[in-house]
């Protein structure tokens, strides 16, 4: 049976539960999970095929949700001479790591260049939802705009040019939303800036998930922000000062309103374990996995120039620092299954909880129906994998039933 008959008529996979590792069968029809039953011992043959044993089987799990990616596999969302070709190509990357939703994350620069950047992902969306079918499936669930409206100060302003960070401006953000085509669905900014309590409820009004990053905010401002709208805490614990008060500062301040989610970068090198497990202690299914990768992830070792970071040294462990300074970051190299593998590994959380922090939370705090994972009715957003020496390793990725990619050969 060919794809397009195969997906028409339905079909069923077979696998070990991500939370369980229990054998299940997902039936899937017309792009929803139609059945997701356990099967045992007594089932001796399966669609006319006998039962593998259980260790033999691949797992199944809702597809990844990123929330912040900034590019992958040499691919630069951010770069000034973006192009619809990239934007494609980058969709095409990221179903090979098990990414079904994603958001596409530009930086702070100058206004034109963000612009383009915004109508440019806009195009892509557009031209593939127009074109319908296999080929007209896109995982672009919004843009993710972190900056300009940042903390100018070193530190938490990260990587991002100080020339082009500036207080929050309504008007500028309706200008980027209407080049977006409305696609811009997460903003992060910094509640220091006097204007930033009303641009966060006019955010909310939107139907903008509003984060705080990037920001030396006091606790007040923190409160503020959180009762004008906040809903996210962007990459916790990076984006900061190198050394910080004991008590207050804008980490334990975020830490602690529960009225805020969490993302955190859980790659091995962004954050201690220490902090990964008392940031899942205290926010709990409120905490999420970016992977916050930029354009050198998933790229050979190596040495490399970079418009951002300049020389750099990505190492076989998918550390990205500085050339000669190991011990200076220059960005994320490694996708959102590392951090998984990398919280499982720590004794933090099980596999099936990290999955769900990378899969089913985003879902949850950006209002995706992929938020009820493999409950009946929910889309087909599925990702098979299989683990071997604590290392996930992307088997197929479906998308509303579609399969668009199967290692070993391309995606068909």
């Amino acid at each position: 049976m060919d794809r397009s008959n195969r997906e028409a008529s339905g079909f069923e996979l077979l696998g070990r539960h991500y939370r369980t590792g229990e054998p299940i069968a997902v039936r899937v029809q017309e792009g929803v999970i139609a059945e997701c039953r356990s099967i045992d011992a007594a089932d001796r043959e399966l669609n006319g095929v006998n039962l593998p044993d259980a260790e033999t089987l691949s797992w199944i799990a809702p597809g990844l949700v990123d929330l912040q990616i900034n590019g992958y596999g040499g691919l630069d969302m951010n770069a000034p001479d973006l192009t619809e070709e990239t934007v494609t190509a980058l969709i095409d990357r990221l179903w090979a790591e098990g990414v079904t939703s994603f958001y596409p994350t530009v930086i702070t620069g100058s206004d034109e260049s963000m612009e383009r950047a915004l109508a440019v992902i806009h195009r892509v969306c557009s031209r593939l939802e127009q074109e319908g079918g296999p080929g007209g499936m896109h995982s672009i669930a919004g843009i993710h705009l972190e900056g300009p409206f940042i903390s100018p100060e070193d530190g938490p302003r990260g990587a991002h040019n100080r020339a082009f960070v500036k207080a929050p401006d309504l008007k500028r953000l309706e200008a980027w939303q209407q080049a977006a085509g409305g696609r811009i669905r997460i903003v992060t900014l910094s509640p220091e800036w006097p204007e930033a309590e009303a641009f966060i409820a006019r955010c909310a009004e939107l139907g903008i998930v509003a984060a705080i990053g990037h920001t030396a905010a006091s606790a007040d401002q923190i409160g503020r922000a959180a009762a004008a709208g906040a809903g996210l805490s962007t990459h916790l614990g990076n984006g900061a000062h190198p050394v910080l008060p004991r008590h207050p500062n804008y980490i334990w301040d975020q830490l602690a309103d529960e009225r805020l989610w969490a993302s955190v970068i859980a790659d091995g090198f962004h954050l201690p374990a220490a902090f990964l497990k008392v940031a899942r202690k205290v926010k709990g299914d409120r905490l999420i996995l970016v992977s916050d990768a930029v354009s050198l992830g998933g790229m050979p070792p190596g040495n490399y120039d970079t418009p951002v970071g300049g020389h750099v040294t990505l190492t076989e462990q998918g550390r990205l620092h500085l050339a000669g300074q190991p011990a200076l970051l220059a960005g994320s190299a490694l996708p959102l299954t590392a951090g998984i593998a990398h919280m499982q590994s720590c004794g933090i959380c099980s596999l099936g909880e990290a999955w769900d922090m990378a899969s089913t939370a985003p879902s949850k705090l950006m209002k995706l129906e992929a938020d009820a994972g493999l409950q009946p009715g929910a889309p087909a957003d599925l990702a098979v994998f299989t683990l071997e020496a604590g290392q996930i390793r992307i088997q197929e990725t479906y998308k509303q039933g579609k399969r668009m990619f199967r290692r070993a050969c391309e995606a068909e």
